[in-house]
């Protein structure tokens, strides 16, 4: 993927390739050079840019009709043949130039009119990256409908919550796994607007100055499904803005991932989870253990999708206009982590989907470290205490209770209301209100704000997050049928030639 001087190509000649002169064709950077191998996944790419740039050359009158039905069908020869088949050349680009060229002669690189390497390039990235973040979305989808699956079965099942790693509130299954079906969400988001700036074409800028030839831009964006053109031909050579932020949303979903890897991690170690066999493995040594490996990797993937962003915006950091060969190095670092990305998501939901939750385990931990005291201080503060003094009671009463084995009971608030109000704790609430406050339970089900813990709070939550889950995969399957929309009306307008 170089820059290409040339904005047309009349015929390959005697040289070594379509591109190389005799003062450029050997030497010991030949290989360093070449992106041919890495270049695969643009394969299908390039020939799709291909086909849709000579069958707008042949509509504008620039090639004939009959040269373009040659070049076509040297490029179906070209695919059915594979990228490996390909001669060798500094990029996929100049190497199916080469062999269209080997298949029908000099008029074969009439296919290179009016476009330059660097505008091909960038549309066969763009034209690729879009499948790829589809399926990244695709699988973000996957991921929230089994989190929302398994928070519909467990809107009653309380568990402790924490901060810091500290016993904290009392919450229940249901809300913690809707906390990351939101978060997935946004993640979804991220990566559907990350698409829509990708889905430019920058095909007709050439090398970043235009040409003189009479294109229809729009015409090859249409037939490749792009809903409009990189219109500056200098930024639509020289832009990788769009790897950056396709990659930075990737790494986003990537850390959504890694936190709840690690909390699956830390619960499946105190006994709150059981993952599925499927989701992971022993040990070489100690028979006994179940590792949660998959998990342990998702986990990791974090750090390999943010050291593919730190690597792609260090190498476009600085980077003059128009284009420069280190763009060559630019997108494989968004197509490393998508691939790893994808991988880990489908992979966490399907942990998330098998895992099975202990309830009595988790019950019994969910009123540890007194986890229920900010309930006691708001039934007080309800009661007409300001707030602040129902905290410095309730926090009185949990010092207390370290030195006692049956932690905080109604009797322990009572004296503390005494030392801090000088009277008594049920001037304020009866004995049965400060009870139920003190089970994790009932204090879940207190909860019921917006967004909050309470059964009812979840299920309306859920409901939300289910309509917004149908709204995103209409909305990815709206822009999967406009792609495969374009491919079927590029196939038929090269079939009019063949």
């Amino acid at each position: 993927m170089v820059d290409d001087e040339r904005s047309d190509t009349d015929g390959a000649g005697d040289d070594e390739t379509v591109v190389r002169r005799d003062r450029f064709s050997g030497g010991p950077a030949r290989e360093f050079l070449s992106s041919l191998a890495g270049d695969s996944r643009i394969f299908d790419a390039d020939l799709a840019v291909d086909r849709a740039h000579v069958v707008m050359l042949a509509e504008q009158g620039i090639i004939g009709d009959d040269e373009a039905g040659d070049i076509l069908g040297a490029l179906d020869d070209v695919e059915a043949a594979g990228h490996g088949d390909l001669p060798d050349g500094e990029d996929v680009h100049e190497a199916i130039e080469s062999a269209v060229i080997d298949r029908v002669g000099p008029d074969g690189g009439k296919m290179h009119t009016a476009r330059s390497r660097n505008d091909e390039v960038a549309t066969c990235i763009r034209y690729r990256l879009r499948t790829d973040l589809l399926d990244a979305v695709e699988t973000t989808l996957a991921l929230r409908e089994s989190l929302l699956e398994a928070a519909a079965e467990h809107t009653e099942t309380v568990m402790p919550g924490y901060t810091h790693l500290q016993p904290a509130q009392p919450i229940t299954v249901g809300h913690y796994l809707s906390s990351y079906a939101a978060a997935v969400g946004r993640d979804t988001a991220r990566l559907l607007d990350a698409y829509d700036r990708t889905n430019a074409s920058p095909l007709g800028g050439a090398a970043f100055a235009g040409t003189p030839f009479d294109i229809d831009r729009e015409r090859t964006a249409e037939l490749l499904g792009f809903d409009r053109v990189v219109e500056n031909s200098m930024d639509a050579a020289s832009a990788r803005d769009f790897l950056a932020e396709a990659t930075a949303a990737l790494a986003i979903h990537a850390t959504t991932l890694s936190g709840l890897a690690e909390d699956i991690v830390v619960f499946a170690n105190k006994g709150y989870i059981e993952l599925s066999d499927d989701y992971s493995s022993t040990s070489s040594i100690m028979p006994q253990k179940k590792n949660p490996d998959t998990l342990e990797l998702t986990r990791a993937v974090a750090g390999d999708a943010t050291g593919e962003l730190t690597g792609l915006l260090t190498t476009l950091k600085g980077l003059p206009r128009a284009y420069n060969r280190d763009l060559q190095r630019a997108h494989p670092h968004t197509f490393r982590a998508v691939d790893a990305v994808v991988e880990a998501s489908s992979i966490a939901a399907g942990a998330v989907a098998t895992a099975e939750w202990n309830a009595e385990v988790l019950a019994a931990e969910a009123g540890a470290g007194f986890a229920t005291a900010t309930g006691i201080a708001d039934l007080l503060a309800m009661a007409g205490l300001p707030f602040r003094t129902a905290h410095e009671v309730v926090a009185l009463a949990a010092e207390e209770a370290e030195h006692s084995d049956n932690g905080v009971t109604a009797a322990v608030l009572d004296a503390a209301a005494e030392d801090v109000l000088g009277e008594s704790l049920f001037a304020y609430v009866d004995e049965a209100s400060v009870e139920s406050a003190l089970d994790p339970a009932d204090s879940v089900a207190s909860r019921d704000s917006v967004g909050g813990p309470a059964p009812g709070a979840v299920d309306a939550s859920i409901k939300t997050a289910r309509e917004s889950v149908a709204t995103d995969s209409d909305a990815l399957d709206a822009r999967r049928e406009t792609l495969s929309a374009a491919a079927a009306r590029l196939q038929r307008e090269v079939d009019q030639y063949v």
